[in-house]
């Protein structure tokens, strides 16, 4: 362990000593490095918008999502299948289920006049499964069933409509018609694109049917459920299987996965940005260890004499080969760890943070861009310094002192 730290030590040394002349390729490594550094973690925060996206419309890995229907024209009985998709599940390692009525009509009383409202009954479980973010307020609960007034959440858009009012002053929607009734909000879900104007509401499944017997003639029930992303796939036959089982013959169930980790093809795109942009970064990385070498080469025949001082002193091969490499591997590092420096500090920069300010689960700097640049910088100091290194351990010690 001595020898590794006089090498460094020696190294550290030299570097100080010649500073002057490899600061501008350190400077190149140090942007370049950086550069390789954001990139990944640019790649990592992409990812991640990805997938929150991406779960707020398919839900979170796994959903397996359930539907139900009669192929001999009887009427569809949601209540006795709802039971018996409840009893099958018990057998499953489901953390959450929710039913999914989408769409169904209201009558809403605005400022100005009595309009149709598009609405989406869903249990309080769905706001997890699909990751959905709230701009104001609150989601529901489970408790939120007992309420006598049941509670709603509703979109920006709609919230605009009555002026953006307080929603803990006891804002809250009448609605007329089959659903009549006062129905306080307490959330506010916000616009998915700029110019989102789509006006809807949220209700709890339990506290529609409360208000109204059974669901409307066209209404139709989904089953979303939240199962271990382990063996998903090989859940979904299974489920089916037993949710048909005890079931007449005019009934048709379906499950199928609708999370974005069942498609390929979301991963790859990032995967794609990180491989180009990372591969621009290398090359700027490589031209940066070019310029080190050269600086290095010219470097080492103006150090020869030095060399050949040190061999003729009991020097060995191996010490003057390692201390040459070594200046090459720790001037790198140095410039690496400044240059991951600046990557975190523009990527935490405010400017930065607002490209990714839709993400509710904003990670921490990753570990694994730090950890690639560091590799980055260490490597190309490695082989930057190998041809100088390999230089000095051939040289001749007499021809050196000649020199």
């Amino acid at each position: 362990m001595s020898g590794v730290v006089g090498a460094l030590g020696e190294a550290w040394s030299e570097l100080r000593h010649h500073k002057l002349r490899v600061l501008l390729s350190l400077i190149g490594i140090a942007v370049s490095v950086g550069a390789l550094t954001a990139v990944v973690a640019l790649s990592e925060y992409q990812q991640q918008q990805m997938a929150e996206q991406s779960d707020q419309s398919g839900g979170r890995p796994a959903t397996l999502s359930v539907s139900a229907s009669r192929t001999d024209g009887a009427p569809m009985d949601w209540a006795a299948f709802d039971a018996h998709l409840a009893r099958v599940s018990e057998r499953y390692d489901f953390s959450h289920i929710s039913r999914i009525v989408d769409p169904v009509q209201l009558q809403v009383q605005t400022p100005e006049q009595v309009r149709p409202l598009m609405a989406r009954l869903v249990d309080p479980a769905y706001p997890v499964i699909h990751r959905t973010p709230l701009l104001e307020g609150r989601w529901f609960l489970d408790t939120d069933t007992e309420l006598l007034a049941p509670p709603v959440v509703i979109s920006e858009a709609l919230w605009d409509v009555y002026g953006r009012p307080d929603l803990g002053a006891g804002f809250a929607l009448r609605l007329t018609g089959d659903a009549a009734g006062s129905y306080p909000v307490i959330g506010v879900t916000p616009r998915q694109y700029v110019g989102d104007d789509e006006k809807r509401l949220t209700m709890m499944y339990d506290s529609y049917t409360a208000r109204r017997d059974a669901l409307p003639a066209d209404a139709m029930i989904a089953w979303e459920l939240w199962a271990p992303e382990d063996g998903a796939a090989e859940l979904g036959p299974v489920l089916a299987a037993d949710l048909r089982a005890g079931l007449d013959d005019g009934m048709q169930v379906s499950v199928s996965r609708t999370d974005w980790a069942s498609r390929p093809e979301m991963q790859s795109s990032s995967a794609t940005f990180e491989l180009v942009t990372g591969a621009i970064a290398l090359l700027v990385l490589a031209l940066g260890g070019l310029g080190l070498v050269n600086i290095q080469l010219v470097a080492m025949r103006q150090r020869i004499r030095e060399i050949g001082v040190r061999r003729s002193f009991g020097a060995t091969q191996g010490r003057i080969f390692s201390s040459v490499l070594l200046e090459s591997v720790v001037a790198t590092a140095v410039a690496g760890v400044i240059g991951i420096a600046i990557a975190v500090a523009v990527l935490k920069a405010p400017f930065v943070m607002e490209m990714f300010q839709g993400l509710q689960d904003i990670p921490p700097f990753p570990v694994r861009a730090a950890v690639t640049g560091l590799i980055a910088a260490v490597a190309i100091g490695a082989l930057a310094g190998f041809i100088p290194a390999l230089m000095a351990v051939r040289s001749n010690v007499i021809d050196a002192l000649r020199f």
